[in-house]
């Protein structure tokens, strides 16, 4: 189920990896439509490979355990 605390549950093994470059994650937002938003904050703000991070990390992990998300986006 998406909930605002299963949701930061997953980000938050997802974490560790992050702030081992000074980065972290927020969620922003569970839409009605299956996307998830969130924004990167620290060094993933700026990073150029915060995209790939997003698709093929958190992305996949989150649309691996809850099937119903249909995609994450990156606000700023």
């Amino acid at each position: 189920m998406l909930t605002k605390e299963n949701i930061e549950n997953s980000l938050a093994k997802l974490r560790p990896f992050l702030k081992e470059d000074e980065g972290d994650i927020e969620l922003v937002e569970i839409g009605d439509d299956g996307i998830i938003k969130v924004r990167f904050l620290g060094s993933c703000q700026i990073c150029p490979l915060s995209s790939m991070t997003l698709r093929a990390g958190i992305e996949r992990a989150l649309m691996k355990e809850f099937p119903t998300i249909k995609r994450i986006e990156a606000v700023s």
